[in-house]
């Protein structure tokens, strides 16, 4: 078997080089986020192994080219530009093809514009400067000086460093696309941190009886404040939504809001899910964790049903209040922390005091500034305003046309005492809208528990007779509330004659002069017409 040749030999280990090197090269760019970074291991790389005696990488910006990397220049090549078309880079940019300078000195069209180093300005060099190409497009250029060899393969050597660039590319492609990711997540960020901030504004809240206006003003007085707030009442009143309000209105409103439900959390999890954990804190503790607070920092941290917390951890919770720091669960490392404390809970905390389940220098810790959230049954004034909103809300949701409510169904919500506060009322509106098949919502679309309850002044069961006069009176008071009192229309739309429908008004007797008070049926009967979407307290 005849020996290899030299040349044979020369070739097999330049090749093998130039593959333990785009091994680097791959692993320089994939291991950083940095690309300029990226691009400046992959320089130096190339001058370690193949010879290069500078090196840069220009990017395309504003129709400009830029240098991005650079190696073997001084520290003024950093702020060189050039046009697309403007020397060899340039050419090589706006053709899309690589150009191969052999004698650099000999090359006229070299700019040179790059200050070079002293000490590599005598010898002969050449030049190979290839396309950094995304989809086919040029969107930079490599290129490398090289000490001048009279045997060097150049065709090689163009697509050794082609093949580099494609490299490069890839790279800039993955920095554009996280680029253009953070920046729509960011658009979106600031998008919904604005629908928030609109939405729980005090405008948008509806409520104008005496004690909703009563709670609108102590939340306008804390809300701009760092004190630490108690929200209390009873379940389903809006005490979250009342937080969200405080926030969103406060100095703190481009921070975070971060909510804890503390009844929703074993009593094993919160205090790793508040303060969170360090590594091998625990079985299972893999890595670090950071706790609800933290999470929170410069912003607001909402805990929900703070009555539901265990004695351990109001311990800790006492100290950051305190002190405004905290170690994590099995660490020793002190954390400090600036995070606005809203707390909220619908239990007697005077009596839990006095069975010992809460710790009352807690509670006096929390309860610098307390808000009374009242129950809808003390608030019985905003009961249209809310039952209106959720109406057009419903209604828009599941692609109906309702306008409006009947006075049998006005009626049967003012009596009911709603134990289950807005949130009650809200789920009462969805179903009559769910099962109304008509413009109106009756009576018969309510719940069974309102027409059952003993305030609504029904009962049970209920004969045939007494069921169709309690539709036919439904029928006309509807009629009579459309026409505001106007018996002769009122007959006309039921299709009977005057006499007729005040003989049934007598048998029912039904009040006549109530739906003559345009200002009584404006609020039990027509709509909001300004058109504006409101937010209950719920």
């Amino acid at each position: 078997m005849p020996a290899a040749k030299p040349s044979d030999a020369l070739a097999a280990a330049r090749d093998a080089r130039r593959m333990s090197s785009l091994l680097e090269i791959s692993q320089a760019l994939s291991g950083t986020l940095n690309l300029r970074a990226g691009v400046q291991r992959v320089l130096l790389i190339l001058m370690r192994h193949h010879g290069v005696v500078r090196g840069m990488v220009t990017l395309l910006r504003d129709n400009e080219l830029h240098v991005e990397a650079a190696e073997g220049f001084d520290d003024r090549a950093q702020g060189v530009r050039y046009k697309v078309g403007e020397g060899i880079t340039g050419r090589v940019v706006e053709s899309g093809k690589p150009i191969v300078v052999p004698r650099v000195s000999r090359e006229p069209a070299l700019l040179n514009r790059a200050a070079r180093r002293t000490d590599s300005a005598r010898q002969e060099l050449s030049f190979i400067c290839v396309p950094i190409l995304l989809q086919r497009t040029p969107a930079g250029a490599l290129g490398v000086d090289l000490r001048f060899k009279a045997e060097r393969d150049y065709e090689s050597s163009v697509k050794f460093f082609g093949i580099v660039s494609g490299m490069i590319a890839q790279a800039l492609n993955v920095q554009r696309q996280l680029e253009e990711e953070r920046r729509r997540l960011l658009d979106e960020n600031t998008h919904l941190k604005q629908e928030l901030r609109e939405r729980y504004d005090f405008s948008n809240i509806i409520g104008t009886s005496g004690p909703t206006r009563q709670m609108y003003e102590q939340v306008a007085q804390v809300a701009q404040t760092n004190t630490t707030v108690l929200i209390r009442g009873e379940s389903g009143t809006g005490k979250e939504l009342i937080a969200h309000a405080i926030h969103y209105n406060s100095l703190r409103a481009k921070k975070p809001f971060v909510k804890v439900s503390c009844a929703a959390l074993p009593d094993t999890l919160i205090e790793s899910e508040l303060f969170g954990y360090e590594k091998g804190a625990f079985t299972g503790a893999q890595a670090r964790k950071k706790g609800r607070f933290e999470l929170a920092e410069g912003g607001t941290l909402f805990l929900d049903e703070i009555g539901d917390i265990n004695l351990s951890t109001q311990v800790k919770l006492l100290r950051v209040l305190q002190e405004r720091e905290f170690e994590r669960l099995g660490g020793t490392e002190t954390v400090k922390v600036n995070v606005r404390m809203i707390a909220a809970t619908n239990k007697d905390m005077e009596k839990a005091i006095a069975d010992g389940t809460f710790r009352e220098d807690l509670y006096y810790r929390l309860n610098v500034f307390t808000i009374f959230v009242p129950p809808l049954r003390e608030r019985k004034a905003d009961l249209l305003l809310l039952s209106d909103h959720f109406l057009e809300k419903f209604s828009r949701e599941h692609g109906k046309v309702i306008k409006r409510i009947s006075t049998p169904a006005i009626d049967m919500l003012m009596a009911y005492h709603w134990p289950g506060n807005v949130r009650e009322l809200e789920n009462a509106l969805e179903r009559a809208v769910l099962v109304c098949d008509s413009a109106v919502v009756h009576a018969h679309h309510l719940p069974p528990s309102l027409q059952t309850a003993d305030s609504s002044n029904t009962v049970t069961r209920v004969s045939l007779k007494d069921a169709v006069a309690a539709y036919e009176r439904d029928l006309i008071q509807d009629a009579l509330k459309t026409t505001r009192g106007n018996r002769a229309k009122a007959a006309r739309l039921l299709d009977t004659t005057e006499r007729i429908l005040n003989y049934k008004v007598r048998g029912h007797s039904i009040d006549v002069r109530r739906f003559k008070s345009s200002d009584m049926a404006r609020r039990a009967v027509e709509r909001r017409s300004d058109g504006t979407s409101a937010q209950a307290i719920e």
